[in-house]
């Protein structure tokens, strides 16, 4: 056994000297040479570094997969890392997206509200309901972009409400009496001309004739 063991140490170190023989200096090379025979009277050593040197190969192997493993979970993590910050960035582009969106509609809408209302055509004749003349209130914020609720203020103070725009008499006329039966007894008609209030005589002469089914 013995012998076997000194034949394989001198074998290795045979292997290792030849390996390295072009590396090393002569006075390596002795070196190399007295541990052989140091080596091959001593088979209890040999064998210790040949069951160390097992080892040590076993260790190797063991950490080399250690390392692939390693390896394999940095790429996967490299992976994940990729695509959060691609979301990432989506997420951020539809947020942008959102904003401008925002800051669009915000834009606009302030355009809107400053933007001045269309003029009313008050060409011709009109006809509007005067529901009331009110002392102490002033419903001026309500007539605007309303062209259906108007109203003016008097010489005595007062402000004249009137609902609706008709070209047409009857029209007012049956909005008249749909008002009075609500309860509104003061509704009445009052006609304008290009934008200016006027007496109703002034205009009945011109009325086309009243429809059937109009009422009294």
């Amino acid at each position: 056994m013995k012998s076997k063991i000194s034949f394989i140490a001198i074998l290795m170190i045979f292997c290792m000297a030849f390996s390295v023989s072009a590396q090393l200096s002569k006075e390596e090379k002795k070196e190399m040479k007295a541990l052989a025979k140091e080596l091959k009277k001593n088979p209890e050593q040999m064998k210790a570094m040949v069951d160390e040197n097992e080892s040590l190969k076993s260790s190797v192997a063991s950490l080399t997969a250690e390392v692939e493993n390693l390896k394999g979970q940095l790429s996967n993590k490299n992976a994940e890392i990729a695509a959060a910050k691609a979301e990432a960035q989506e997420a951020k582009a539809m947020a942008e997206a959102q904003r401008q969106r925002a800051n669009e509609m915000a834009k606009k809408a302030k355009e809107a509200n400053n933007s001045e209302p269309a003029a009313l055509d008050e060409s011709g004749t009109w006809f509007k309901v005067q529901v009331g003349a009110f002392e102490n209130i002033d419903m001026s914020e309500y007539f605007k972009n309303n062209p259906n609720f108007s109203g003016e203020d008097t010489e005595e103070g007062l402000q004249r409400i009137t609902l609706g725009r008709f070209r047409d008499y009857w029209e007012a006329d049956k909005f008249k009496k749909a008002l009075r039966q609500m309860g509104v007894k003061e509704a009445w008609i009052v006609p304008y001309k290009d934008g200016v209030r006027v007496p109703l005589k002034e205009v009945l002469e011109n009325l086309t004739a009243k429809p059937q089914g109009a009422g009294n």
